[in-house]
């Protein structure tokens, strides 16, 4: 499906605050588009994947992001920059903060795409991406993401099942999808929140390709059905006052009655 397409379809449907983020990896420098800011190169500084995210999200650029790009060890070893050490799978490290075993757990059971199979990630504005993207990512309200929920079951009436730990948002909005080829809702917590500046009424939905040519026909075909966002409200029904509202119209109403 054209990505111009899916863009509209958001626009028109979901009246989102920030641009969808479409995300590609790329196994060489090659592939990386020629008009990208590289974190360490053109800003200075590394940073978490998360904040990279943020920035094509919020500011309209496009990013490109590699291991000497990386900040956050999560983001590394997710992505397959960086490998996954014993000492980062038997949780010695305080990150994320639970106990040892706790982060052990959560390590072992982070989804991971191939180590060094990629060199960097490449993100840009949907409506500006010049490649085709693995995964688009959308940042939205509840009520928002709500709608891209019902438009992902429209057709097949299966729920979008996610997890969370109020962490590691990256694995979840970029690796898992490219892993499972499924739909993910996120909420975001840790550094999304922290570093990428994610707000309290936001999460995020996380969308393979794969699937955006079936979640724009749902979103038309449930739109069409009646379900809107901004969710349309019920006014149509007569509303409840206290008492007093009552004898206050029956005697403003007494004079007029006898006239009739």
């Amino acid at each position: 499906m054209e990505l111009q397409r899916v863009s509209q379809a958001l626009d028109s449907y979901i009246h989102l605050s920030t641009f969808p983020v479409a995300v590609k990896m790329v196994s060489s420098t090659s592939e990386i588009p020629e008009k990208v800011k590289r974190p360490k190169r053109d800003l200075g500084v590394p940073m978490p994947v998360c904040q990279g995210i943020a920035l094509v999200r919020r500011y309209g650029w496009s990013m490109a992001m590699g291991p000497e790009d990386m900040l956050c060890p999560v983001g590394a070893v997710t992505l397959g920059f960086l490998p996954a050490k014993a000492k980062f799978l038997n949780g010695s490290f305080n990150i994320p903060f639970w106990n040892q075993g706790v982060r052990a757990k959560i390590f072992r059971d982070m989804p991971r795409l191939e180590q060094e199979r990629y060199t960097h990630l490449v993100a840009a504005p949907l409506n500006r991406a010049d490649f085709e993207p693995q995964v688009i990512i959308i940042y939205g309200n509840p009520a928002q993401i709500s709608r891209l929920i019902q438009a992902a079951t429209h057709e097949t009436g299966k729920p979008i099942v996610s997890s969370s730990i109020g962490a590691l948002a990256c694995s979840e909005e970029i690796t898992r999808p490219i892993l499972t080829d499924r739909c993910q809702f996120i909420i975001a917590g840790g550094g999304d929140r922290v570093i990428a500046q994610t707000q309290d009424h936001e999460l995020s939905f996380a969308m393979p390709i794969s699937k955006a040519a079936a979640i724009v026909e749902g979103l038309e075909a449930t739109h069409k059905a009646g379900m809107r966002y901004p969710t349309a409200s019920f006014l149509t029904f007569k509303a409840g006052f206290p008492p007093a509202f009552s004898e206050l119209m029956d005697y403003l109403r007494q004079d007029r009655s006898m006239r009739c």
